[in-house]
């Protein structure tokens, strides 16, 4: 007989205004496996743990934990019942230290008044020994990577108690160094008896990591299978029900002249530091370049003195043969640049405005948006419903406030407001970063109907399977500087010897 399940979900039916989020759903999850939870960008899966976590409340259904119905009316609730979750955008307070964020609302304290932070920090390093999460409980949140705040989340988690790990796609926003580094963890948890459920589009991560796999697809249960034997491809189509293409298919480019021109750049970053050096780069129209490297080798300020969004020390920045060098971002949008940000919260959306607010953000000002200074609502409403419809945004309507919809759907409206402002230059920055195979494949045809109407397109990503599908020519960043250029037909092998400071000759 098959173990029975530590943890069961019983029929959970969750309806918001206008969506079905889940419906009549049923899984579990034995003790000590890890258990993946598949679906497209908007299918129900962070509805569905967010109910077993206690955020939601389910219109239907119950959830028994060894055997028994429990009733998960809170977080606090969960927490009791040994259920902790690690969200995908970190619940951490920046200021505060490791120890800090780990032991608060259950403090240690002396005279039952006053913190006890020796404690406090003897619990942490105690608990990060045991289950080789390494990290220092003095360092503030705000000066340690993300890779390491995950960590904090998991301990924070585990120091409560948690028998039970939900990861709501955990890899996102990590390095794939890091996510190697999280699924070592996640192997040692399970050893140990933790029972995880792991959310995920990622096809490859899921089949590395479970040990089963249930695929959701629009707030219902398509099958739970066992992740030994499964493939990408019939993963893909469980998804999306149909079969998706895994690989970017892309006639010839037919470049014609420079759109964007580099010349010589030079940026300082935050610390005051250089974090671009004497960089040039040209994208000509009908082309997309794409820029590999390791994260923080200046990739980000390297888009923002393009974009407007930071000042060079030197250099310059042309396009269409325009001087925008240290001008404004409205400037560079002005000019015909478009740019889909690598953080859609913080650069890519204003979450409270609804979706047509979002979308009405570069254009507001010209026709048909407004005319003498006074918005016309009715165009700006049609216009989303035009493009929600045309670049398939799920989850909501054009009064929808932006931060109700999925990441995936999220990034889709940022793409169709910098795609539909018919840019000359597009920058597409980590443009499928937490997207969906679906939802992919559908941004990467895009990006390529860009380079096919003749536009120029900066692609800058950390996934090089992305790199060397999309791109026509490929430059890649190390320390700052452009170290190397390479043709799409280069190998992962040959760029990832480039972008870790090795030189192309010394590869040969």
């Amino acid at each position: 007989m098959a173990e029975a399940p530590l943890l069961e979900l019983r029929g959970i039916t969750k309806r918001f205004p206008g969506v079905l989020a889940n419906d009549d759903v049923n899984l579990d999850l034995r003790r000590g496996e890890v258990h993946a939870l598949l679906g497209e960008n908007g299918a129900g899966k962070s509805t569905l743990m967010n109910i077993l976590y206690g955020l939601y409340t389910p219109d239907q259904g119950q959830i028994l934990l060894n055997g028994r119905p429990i009733d998960v009316g809170s977080t606090k609730a969960a927490i009791e019942h040994g259920i902790g979750m690690v969200h995908q955008h970190f619940m951490l307070i920046p200021v505060m230290t490791v120890a800090e964020n780990i032991v608060l609302a259950t403090e240690p304290r002396h005279a039952g008044v006053l913190l006890d932070y020796d404690a406090a920090r003897r619990r942490v390093r105690e608990l990060s020994d045991r289950y080789g999460l390494a990290v220092d409980p003095d360092a503030r949140i705000d000066r340690i990577t993300v890779g390491q705040q995950q960590r904090v989340e998991i301990l924070k988690a585990l120091y409560r108690g948690a028998e039970i790990l939900i990861l709501d796609e955990p890899t996102a926003v990590l390095t794939p160094q890091e996510a190697q580094e999280l699924f070592e963890i996640i192997r040692s948890l399970k050893e140990q008896g933790k029972s995880i459920i792991f959310i995920s589009h990622k096809l490859n991560e899921v089949l590395e990591i479970a040990d089963r796999i249930t695929t959701l697809r629009r707030g219902v249960v398509v099958d739970t299978i066992p992740a030994a034997g499964a493939t990408e491809e019939g993963l893909a189509r469980m998804m999306v029900g149909r079969e998706v293409l895994l690989r970017v298919d892309k006639p010839p480019s037919h470049p014609a002249g420079p759109l964007l021109q580099v010349e010589h750049l030079t940026v300082i970053d935050d610390r005051g530091l250089e974090a671009v050096r004497d960089v040039s780069l040209e994208v000509r129209a009908g082309e997309i370049v794409g820029v590999a490297g390791v994260d923080a080798n200046g990739q980000s300020e390297l888009i923002d003195a393009i974009a407007g969004l930071r000042n060079a020390k030197s250099g310059r920045v042309i396009l269409d043969g325009k001087d925008i060098t240290n001008g404004s971002a409205k400037g560079a949008l002005d000019a015909g640049l478009g740019h889909i940000p690598e953080d859609r919260h913080r650069r890519g959306l204003v979450l409270p405005f609804s979706l047509t607010e979002n979308l009405a953000l570069h254009g507001y000002r010209h026709p048909p948006n407004s005319r003498g200074g006074i918005l016309n609502l009715r165009a700006m409403g049609e216009r989303a419903r035009r493009l929600l419809r045309e670049f398939d945004v799920r989850g909501g309507t054009p009064t929808t406030p932006a931060f109700a919809l999925s990441g995936g759907n999220q990034q889709k409206v940022v793409l169709a407001r910098e795609i539909d402002g018919e840019p000359k230059v597009l920058i597409a920055a980590q443009p499928t970063r937490g997207l969906d195979v679906g939802a992919i494949e559908f941004v990467h045809r895009r990006l390529v109907e860009q380079r096919d109407a003749g536009r120029a397109v900066l692609l800058v990503s950390l996934e090089l399977e992305e790199i060397l599908s999309l791109s026509d020519r490929i430059l890649v960043i190390y320390e700052g500087r452009i170290v190397g250029e390479f043709p799409p037909t280069a190998t992962e092998e040959e760029l990832g010897f480039a972008m870790t400071g090795g030189r192309h000759e010394d590869a040969a």
